[in-house]
C-alpha cells in the first residue's frame, strides 16, 4: 500500500478534490493538506513522513515543503503537477486534469 499526499495552499479546493478522485484507486491510501497555517488540514511533519508520494499543485508549494520539511521527506517522492488555483472543489475540468497527470506516478 502506497501513501499518497496531495498538497495545495488552503486544502479547500485542489488537494481535497485530488484526494477524493483517487480515494478508491487500488493500492493507495490518500490524504491532503495545505501549506498555509490556516489551511483546513495544515501540512505537518507526521503527514510528510507518512507519505510515499507527495503531489504539490504549484512550484511554490514544493519550495515551502522542501524548506520546512526536508528531513521528514527523505523517503518521499515529490511531484509538482503545475495546476493553478483556478478551480472549484470537484470542478470537472480539475478532475480531468488530475486524471491526466497523476496516474502515471501511481
Amino acid at each position: 500500500m502506497k501513501n499518497v499526499l496531495f498538497v495545495c495552499s488552503q486544502n479547500r479546493l485542489r488537494s481535497p478534490t485530488a484526494e477524493q478522485v483517487f480515494a478508491d484507486w487500488p493500492g493507495i491510501e490518500t490524504s491532503s493538506a495545505g501549506t498555509n497555517n490556516d489551511a483546513e488540514n495544515p501540512l505537518s511533519h507526521e503527514l510528510v513522513e507518512w507519505a510515499d508520494i507527495i503531489f504539490v499543485m504549484e512550484r511554490a508549494h514544493r519550495t515551502k515543503l522542501q524548506a520546512k520539511y526536508r528531513a521528514a521527506m527523505k523517503n518521499s517522492r515529490l511531484i509538482c503537477l503545475n495546476i493553478p488555483d483556478d478551480y472549484e472543489f470537484m470542478d470537472p475540468a480539475l478532475v480531468e486534469l488530475l486524471k491526466a497527470k497523476v496516474p502515471r506516478y501511481l
